[in-house]
């Protein structure tokens, strides 16, 4: 075992000593244990996490009771919501390299024997999986759980953290009264736990279970059911099962492991989010992975669950109606949609692990006969205006905006765009562009919530499409298209992109297109300059982060460039 590194020996005594004053050895017979670490996302400023306290000592002791020995560390967290508006946002997507690295860093500078992740939202999942994709020791995902919708008090209605965000746009539209808006604000969040819906961080834990690096049940037992802790239990035991037979995630994170999983990812329409973060997960893990990729996915794979933002569903009524293992088997009775053989962390293949799935509610998840549509969640555009690609959550777009042709209305920046849109700027048969908010150029790659709640709470999600070369939470819906690569600040084609001009997308073609002629753009290449950022200097770590980051087609990883 790697803690061996650290234990064995008359030369480690200055080890053994240290390791003693942290009160982790009860026993002598610990040296002979597994070391396990706890790498646990508790902060108490998000939702989501701030319950992990509690969670991370279950975890310990599950881990003790299995007959290891657990180290707990913690890592930072950046809530989206929170961060969002504001210039803080510029750091949430960033934040996943930090977390990736600082995982890595505290894995192998400690030489532990296995690792339980303990994640929640957005940007955690995916940097705790890059990271033991990259240290490849025994590791097994459990988070903290999805929080439970709200209640509106007089009508009774689900509630979510979309709802306030277009609340907002309602009220600026006159349609409801600050009251209203004050209701929906306090009874949207009832709980802690990931946001309600099929967003990002739940998009991502869901993902954990078809990938294979967490147990059934991870993505969908609410934060405060009971039966979270048999999960946290489970997780010991297997964690320790892990580390004696030696399987790694190099073993479970396989090309056949991420097709299952975004083939879930298809099924129950995930945040476009998860797009971003698989190619970056998939680089680490050494798996070759592209834009064109999820298309071949999506056009086999049905649309089986029409979750918040896209529909009436919650997390916790895909709990009810069977979890991921339910969604999986559902896929499983087609042949050629997953790959059941794939290895997962329960000790056991994937089709193994589902077998004693059941759908319990079909209205929640759907028959592949009765899905939605027979094309998944998500897709990929490709032309002229992303000759490397862009991303839509095609599960939240209207039947009306599936083909839409629009004039150009232009934002240099997501707060020009927001107060553009709530003082009247858009109109209906617009396409809002909002540009230089790129991984480089952001820099950080911004979430576009507030812009395009503002558009579905004045009424517009049917008639005004978005592109942008930024990025949408989760709770996103309507036309909007992001991830356009290549990005403005790297000269793209959005940067070309004048007022008024036509823009083309057809999201059942894939195909996204700026109504210019090649000529035209060749004259505005040759003028174009990219211009000085609105904030000023960029300092500090977004510096850094700006000079390595790549494109969002690639993950938007940092890269040592020559």
């Amino acid at each position: 075992m790697l803690s061996h590194t650290i234990k064995k020996g008359p030369l480690r005594a200055p080890h053994r000593a240290l390791l003693r004053a942290t009160g982790a050895i009860q026993s002598e017979a610990d040296w002979e244990k597994p070391f396990i670490a706890i790498a646990n996302s508790f902060v108490q400023i998000i939702p989501g996490h701030a319950h992990l306290d509690v969670v991370g000592r279950k975890v310990r002791e599950a881990v003790r009771a299995a007959g290891g020995v657990p180290f707990e560390f913690n890592t930072i967290g950046v809530d989206d919501g929170i961060a969002m508006g504001h210039g803080g946002m510029k750091y949430s997507l960033a934040s996943r390299e930090i977390i990736a690295d600082s995982v890595e860093t505290m894995l192998r500078a400690h030489c532990f024997d296995g690792v339980v992740c303990v994640p929640n939202c957005d940007k955690i999942v995916p940097g705790m999986m890059m990271a033991v994709a990259r240290v490849n020791i025994p590791a097994l995902f459990v988070s903290g759980g999805p929080m439970l919708a709200g209640r509106h008090p007089v009508t009774g209605a689900a509630l979510d953290l979309t709802s306030v965000f277009e609340a907002v746009g309602a009220l600026s539209a006159q349609k409801i009264s600050a009251t209203e808006l004050t209701e929906i604000e306090k009874h949207a969040c009832p709980t802690c736990g990931s946001c309600s819906g099929m967003f990002t961080a739940n998009s991502m834990n869901c993902l954990c279970e078809a990938l294979g690096l967490a147990l059934p049940g991870n993505g969908s037992i609410p934060a405060t059911d009971p039966a979270r802790d048999e999960l946290f239990a489970a997780a010991g035991a297997a964690i320790l099962h892990l580390v004696e037979h030696q399987v790694l995630p190099s073993h479970i994170l396989t090309r056949e492991a991420f097709e299952n999983a975004l083939a879930l990812d298809m099924a129950m329409g995930g945040s476009s989010n998860t797009i971003l973060h698989t190619l970056a997960i998939a680089r680490e893990a050494g798996v070759a992975l592209t834009m064109a990729d999820f298309n071949t996915i999506s056009d086999r794979v049905p649309h089986l669950c029409k979750m918040a933002p896209s529909g009436p569903h919650h997390m916790e009524d895909i709990h009810r109606a069977g979890g991921v293992s339910a969604i999986l088997k559902t896929l499983a009775s087609r042949p050629g949609l997953l790959h059941l053989n794939s290895l997962t962390v329960s000790g056991r293949t994937l089709g193994q692990t589902i077998a004693p799935a059941e759908v319990k509610d079909p209205a929640v998840i759907r028959p592949l006969d009765l899905a939605h549509c027979q094309q998944g969640g998500l897709a990929v555009l490709f032309g002229n205006l992303a000759p490397q690609g862009c991303v839509v959550k095609a599960a939240g777009v209207a039947p009306a905006m599936m083909q839409f042709t629009g004039k150009a209305v232009i934002f240099e920046s997501q707060e020009d765009a927001h107060q553009g849109i709530l003082l009247g700027r858009v109109q209906a048969g617009d396409v809002v562009v909002i540009r230089y908010e790129g991984p480089q150029g952001g820099p950080g790659m911004q979430e576009m919530l507030a812009p395009t709640s503002a558009i579905a709470g004045r009424g517009l999600a049917e008639c005004v499409a978005l592109i942008t070369d930024g990025r949408f939470s989760g709770a996103t819906r309507g036309g909007a298209i992001g991830h356009v690569s290549p990005e403005a600040a790297a000269g793209g084609p959005i940067a070309l992109i004048e007022p008024g001009d036509l823009i083309q997308i057809d999201i059942p073609a894939r195909s996204i297109r700026l109504l210019v002629s090649d000529e035209a753009l060749a004259v505005r290449r040759e003028r174009w300059q990219r211009p000085l950022s609105k904030a000023g200097p960029v300092n500090g770590y977004l510096r850094r982060y700006a000079a390595l980051v790549t494109s969002a087609d690639q993950g938007a990883v940092l890269e040592v460039r020559d």
